[in-house]
């Protein structure tokens, strides 16, 4: 019996200390799991304090409303600001921009992963990729010196054939530093994020549905249609609204090719329009201690409506969270 006994318990020895050391690495990786969930939690919620603290002293001075006022004089006696005109021009290109960019983001993710030839889809996601790396003051620059020139005959064409339409329309002739130029650079900025993500995305569709729906005698369009965009779909979301935050938050680029006015101007081919972060960059410097104030309680509403924007994302995406195309 006692032969039994040690016959069992010997070859346990070494197991149970690999046990051990499993279970104590699994409590270090929890542990520091749980702490850096946490210090983003901490993180953020400074931030938002931060912000709103700064934001106090010219909120209680201003005597405009701060929501529907289109002008911006924070260190004027009395103070006279409001977030409008920087509300209309950061959404107006940022949704402008991910008309253009989720299409193409899209399309150059399913020609790499589906129609082009293994060498080419290599350079050419080499080539998409890239693009992410490249300074942002480096796309505001070339779309002030190349784009802006090059897009007239474009901006004029929709005024004189698309005019009836306002957002199209163009009363002052002038055609340079409009929200559709910016719109434009965001585009092209925003595009590798959303390529790249949704690239791998397609990349996990599990191939036995692609061949499945091949086999069914389904076109390559009628596989992609049925079989991958379904998988895919979160992923598709949520490259969306990585590039969107990119684009709600891009400071110098849009600062270049913007014009500083305080207007609200549905006619995107016409100079103006302003966005909250580039606002930040311009008037910083020359900002009074109140339109310092006034500054961070902007970036306060950036703030806000990028969390906003996030929790939507997340909502649409753990909707969509069931499928797993494993089925």
């Amino acid at each position: 019996m006692a032969t039994t006994e040690t016959a069992t318990k010997e070859p346990d020895t070494r197991p149970q200390l690999q046990g051990k050391a499993q279970r104590r690495g699994d409590r270090v990786f929890l542990g520091l799991s749980r702490n850096s969930g946490i210090a983003v939690l901490v993180i953020m919620a400074a931030i938002a304090v931060f912000l709103i603290w700064r934001s106090i002293p010219s909120l209680t001075t201003n005597t405009a409303n701060f929501f529907t006022e289109t002008q911006w004089f924070p260190d004027s006696s009395p103070p006279v600001f409001g977030i409008a005109a920087l509300l209309f021009g950061t959404i107006m290109t940022a949704i402008i921009a991910m008309v253009i960019a989720v299409p193409l983001g899209i399309g150059t993710a399913l020609f790499i992963a589906f129609y082009a030839p293994r060498k080419l889809a290599s350079g050419l996601a080499f080539i998409v990729d890239v693009l992410a790396a490249v300074p942002s003051i480096i796309f505001g620059l070339w779309g002030l010196e190349f784009l802006m020139p090059h897009m007239f005959g474009l901006t004029e064409w929709l005024n004189d054939y698309l005019g009836f339409i306002p957002l199209f329309a163009n009363t002052q002739d002038l055609y340079t530093k409009s929200i559709l130029i910016a719109s434009v650079v965001l585009a092209i900025m925003i595009l590798p994020t959303m390529s790249a993500i949704t690239r791998e995305v397609f990349a996990q569709v599990p191939r036995a549905h692609q061949e499945a729906a091949l086999a069914l005698g389904a076109t390559r369009w009628e596989m992609v249609r049925l079989a991958v965009f379904p998988f895919g779909r979160p992923g598709m979301i949520s490259g969306a609204m990585l590039a969107l935050g990119r684009a709600l938050g891009e400071t110098i680029a849009v600062a270049l090719i913007l014009s500083a006015l305080f207007t609200i101007n549905w006619h995107i081919t016409e100079p103006g329009g302003n966005t909250f972060a580039a606002n930040i960059a311009l008037k910083w410097n020359e900002a009074g201690p109140n339109g310092l104030s006034a500054l961070v309680a902007s970036g306060l509403v950036l703030f806000i409506i990028t969390m906003v924007v996030n929790m939507i994302a997340r909502a649409i995406i753990a909707r969509r969270a069931a499928f797993s195309g494993a089925d």
